[in-house]
């Protein structure tokens, strides 16, 4: 088998970001969501994101054109999927939803086709016991913004096949990035480390400590990139607050989220997306 098409369901940030950098890299991409309006904003945030790279001199126009004439754009689900040797959902971080998509993936999909899962916390094995094909099912888990960071964690489920794991591996570095293996348990690492920082950090706050202390520290005496505290704008407070709680399903009590972590989700203080976090974005 060889992978051509790559199919994405869900045309947010991350469904984006994973249609551009396949786009780029020669892929023919279908992008599916329930309605136009989000892949509307996709598409001209791809183009944008790649009318940057140009404007640096990262890429010819030519090649932008070529990218975007890759990506098409569909509300239909089944005629996304009828042609897709890689399909990789994005929709949101919960696992009902995700086993009934996989429910819907394995009628609507070849029987070759690979089911990849950007899931930042939930086992893959759970999501893949939706379906009669778990060899196919693998976890993809990209990281935002995607075209800009290098690593994407693969996650190999209890009936992964090693097929699939190669040709998934075939496609990570074909797109340019570096794959880290994970065990299929809840939060995986990357999850399983940073949500509880990012958790830890809304305890400092609620003890009086400042977002803009808490992140210069870490910064300036840890060494990190960037403070949790706008870490956890960048992820998204309910995202890290659903993987949290999968964590503490699984692990326990250690691992439960916050009370002034729900709090921000419920007021909609999701950081980014919603332009307020512990910081104000335009």
């Amino acid at each position: 088998m060889e992978i051509k098409n790559i199919v994405i369901i869900g045309a947010g940030a991350m469904g984006l970001g994973i249609a551009q950098v396949s786009a780029v890299a020669g892929y023919d991409v279908v992008l599916n969501d329930i309605a136009e309006a989000p892949l509307e904003r996709a598409i001209a945030a791809i183009k944008k994101s790649l009318g940057k790279m140009v404007s640096k001199g990262k890429m010819a126009e030519a090649d932008l054109d070529a990218a975007m004439a890759k990506i098409k754009t569909t509300t239909n689900l089944e005629e996304a999927c009828k042609d897709a040797d890689l399909l990789v959902e994005c929709v949101f971080e919960n696992l009902e939803l995700k086993k009934d998509m996989f429910k819907k993936f394995e009628q609507y999909c070849k029987p070759e086709t690979i089911l990849g899962t950007n899931t930042s916390a939930i086992p893959v094995t759970e999501i893949a016991s939706a379906t009669n094909r778990g060899d196919k099912v693998i976890g993809i888990h990209f990281m935002n913004p995607v075209p800009l960071m290098k690593g994407v964690e693969i996650i190999r489920g209890q009936l992964t096949s090693d097929e699939t794991m190669e040709l998934t591996l075939g496609y990570i570095e074909k797109i340019g990035k570096d794959a880290a293996i994970a065990v299929d348990f809840a939060g995986f690492i990357v999850s399983r480390l940073l949500d509880v920082l990012m958790n830890e950090a809304v305890k400092l706050v609620q003890e009086g400590n400042s977002p803009e202390d808490i992140d210069k520290a870490m910064q300036l005496c840890a060494g990190h990139p960037m403070g949790p505290c706008k870490l956890l704008d960048l992820v998204g407070a309910e995202i890290a607050m659903h993987g949290m709680e999968t964590m503490e399903r699984d692990f326990g009590d250690e691992y439960k989220p916050h009370p002034l972590l729900k709090k921000r989700v419920l007021a909609g203080l999701l950081g980014m997306k919603t332009g307020k976090g512990f910081y104000e974005y335009k």
